[in-house]
């Protein structure tokens, strides 16, 4: 395993950590054994760093986590996310009081005395620009409860609005080869103040995979089947907001960049690593089979100047203003 630092935290997290959505729910079915053991599994092979959320299956992951983590709090670290529960418009939803119960919430499933990163949950872009939020935050971290606090972003400009508090240590945003519009303008803002990046939808709800053609049907409780043009939350948390058809061909006309690496998945990661903004990029699992294929872009080669000009040009030609929402 390889490790970067977490932005000024302090922190050394794996290079390939992972996001726990898929095992909580709205990723079709779920199997808490297969969970447990895909857990133990990363973790028997380095990886020390994984990010969760409240709302994920309704605090399952974390109540997950805190199983496959026990005895190993201080040797694995654990990003969570709060303000979903509630109305992310009402800014009552961001009190001292709602968020401090949020967290106590948080801790008890986590079965921990703190949290190591605190991220607020893509709230309004409204909320990040008046700012209270990041005060009470501040007060949370004077108190114990978290250790580093950051934000879930789903925009550049919300990304660029949270690097204006001095505090905020880290930033999670959609990344993947369909969505390069951060290399532009926040990555560089964030190195240079050591705010960390967590690459999230990395392979775009699967589509990186290259695995899917046009007439695959996702489960009904999938969210990439209801969210598919936002319906249900943000539109860019589904195939990177390309819509799935869309993807697909998109996704074929990519699969180059698998030939000579193990797995288009696998070269997909490697092209986010290969970025010195990020610090780590955290795909989602559902077994040990997702999770090894998923480690295999550590021993990836890396891309070519060649390579990466071909797929900054892909990005511009044929990706970027078919993109739907605000991003």
């Amino acid at each position: 395993m390889k490790y970067r630092a977490l932005g000024n935290t302090g922190l050394k997290v794996s290079e390939v950590s992972f996001g726990t959505w898929a095992i909580g729910g709205s990723w079709g079915k779920t199997n808490d054994e297969e969970a447990l053991k895909a857990l133990q599994y990363a973790i028997d092979q380095g990886v020390n760093f994984f990010d969760t959320a409240d709302v994920y299956g309704n605090g399952h992951s974390e109540d997950l986590l805190a199983k496959a983590t026990k005895g190993k709090e201080d040797q694995i670290y654990i990003a969570t996310k709060f303000c979903r529960q509630g109305d992310i418009t009402d800014p009552n939803n961001y009190s001292y009081e709602t968020i401090s119960s949020y967290c106590d919430a948080s801790l008890k499933r986590l079965q921990r005395e703190a949290i190591d990163l605190y991220q607020i949950h893509c709230p309004a872009t409204e909320i990040l620009r008046d700012g209270e939020v990041f005060h009470v935050l501040d007060r949370l971290q004077k108190e114990g409860k978290i250790r580093n606090y950051g934000v879930s972003v789903e925009s550049v400009e919300e990304g660029l609005i949270c690097l204006e508090h001095p505090n905020v240590k880290a930033l999670q945003v959609i990344f993947n080869i369909f969505r390069q519009k951060p290399l532009e303008e926040l990555f560089p803002k964030a190195y240079e103040q050591g705010v960390g990046i967590l690459a999230r939808v990395p392979l775009a709800s699967g589509l990186l995979t290259g695995k899917f053609t046009k007439e695959h049907v996702f489960e009904q409780d999938d969210h990439r089947r209801y969210n598919e043009s936002g319906e249900s939350f943000n539109v860019g948390e589904t195939f990177a907001g390309v819509g799935f058809k869309n993807g697909v061909e998109l996704a074929d006309q990519l699969k180059w960049i698998g030939k000579g690496r193990p797995s288009m998945a696998s070269a997909a990661l490697r092209w986010i690593l290969d970025q010195k903004e990020v610090s780590c990029v955290i795909p989602g699992f559902k077994n040990v089979q997702q999770i090894d294929s998923n480690l295999q872009a550590l021993d990836t080669v890396s891309f070519t100047q060649e390579e990466l000009d071909k797929l900054k040009n892909f990005y511009h030609a044929q990706v970027k203003d078919i993109i739907q929402g605000v991003y």
